[in-house]
């Protein structure tokens, strides 16, 4: 049995929306490129022909995969959660203690998602995170320490809100 993963309804639905877009869209454009290139003649030295199966057993891999992650995702329901306290689906504005208080990069914003949806780069950070784990069922006002990877980190919760769907 494969693991469970928690999603917010946003992460849910796109996993819905790819698996849709591969089985429709993707494997009729696969079938449509394995067709031209059996025109090109002899298969053992076809290029064109190995590029389109690599395709489509990648392809068909991704969906196996996104089938088993929706068959046991959890989706987290935004309407049976307190939208004070930190949880997956949250917005929270962390303030930096270590920083100085003038310091713009003192205050960071992160939403809080599933670990298939993470994405660092955009604030999206994963509740399995260090930073996630240490927030998770926390208030605005209370102050946490982080054991990070670069050592220990000390940060203020000013702001708790339950992100919007355009993230």
């Amino acid at each position: 049995m494969a693991n469970k993963q928690q999603y917010t309804t946003k992460g849910f639905q796109e996993l819905k929306d790819e698996l849709e877009r591969r089985k429709l869209h993707e494997r009729e454009k696969i079938r449509e490129d394995i067709a031209i290139a059996k025109g090109f003649g002899d298969l053992s030295e076809n290029s064109e022909y190995d590029a389109a199966r690599t395709a489509q057993a990648e392809n068909e891999a991704r969906i196996a995969e996104l089938e088993s992650l929706i068959e046991n995702a959890i989706v987290v329901n935004d309407d049976q959660i307190d939208v004070n306290m930190i949880s997956l689906g949250s917005t929270v504005v962390l303030h930096d203690d270590d920083c100085d208080e003038d310091d713009e990069d003192a205050i960071i914003t992160y939403h809080i998602v599933g670990s298939n949806e993470a994405d660092p780069l955009n604030n999206m950070i994963s509740d399995q995170s260090p930073i996630g784990k240490a927030i998770m069922g926390k208030r605005a006002g209370e102050q946490v320490k982080v054991d990070a990877p670069s050592g220990e980190l000390t940060f203020t919760i000013k702001e708790v809100t339950r992100h919007n769907h355009e993230i």
